[in-house]
């Protein structure tokens, strides 16, 4: 029998080590789509931001629908 439990607590395996090895990767894979969503947010906003200066400058017979822009 103490043959038994000392096979059992001596035998390990590194079936873990691929569990933590995929949530790193999922977290950083994670922390990326975050910094480019971040990065093309800045671009994305100027284009918005240019046209919609766009709209305001082309539209001066009706000031109020610019003015929400």
């Amino acid at each position: 029998m103490l043959r038994y439990i000392r096979s059992i607590t001596t035998s390990r395996s590194d079936e873990g080590a691929s569990a933590v090895e995929y949530g790193l990767l999922v977290a950083a894979i994670a922390a990326i789509i975050v910094l480019l969503v971040f990065a093309v947010g800045k671009f994305v906003k100027a284009s918005f931001q240019e046209t919609c200066n766009g709209i305001k400058a082309g539209a001066s017979t009706n000031i109020n629908s610019a003015a929400n822009c």
